[in-house]
């Protein structure tokens, strides 16, 4: 079984409601699982967020959130690819 990623995109971002320096978002991954000769498609969305301060630019946050998905595709990867105990 192996796990990879084809796509991820920042899907939408917004201040957080009550926390001043935070932005939150969603992230869309499309990741392909391949089990045997089975090809699967799994489209996750993945809330993240980023803590911001002054003088960040939007392409900042924009690749702070994304690192936060990414990091999180890769713990999933990681964790899935593991045999079972």
């Amino acid at each position: 079984m192996t796990f990879e990623l084809i796509d991820i995109a920042l899907a939408e971002r917004q201040a957080h409601p009550r926390l001043p320096d935070r932005m939150t978002g969603k992230v869309r991954a499309v990741l392909t699982e391949t089990v045997g000769d089975q090809h699967l498609r799994h489209e996750l969305m993945l809330p993240v967020w980023v803590d911001t301060h002054q003088g960040m630019s939007d392409e900042d946050i924009e690749l702070g959130l994304m690192v936060k998905a990414a990091d999180i595709v890769g713990r999933l990867k990681q964790t899935l690819g593991r045999p079972a105990a």
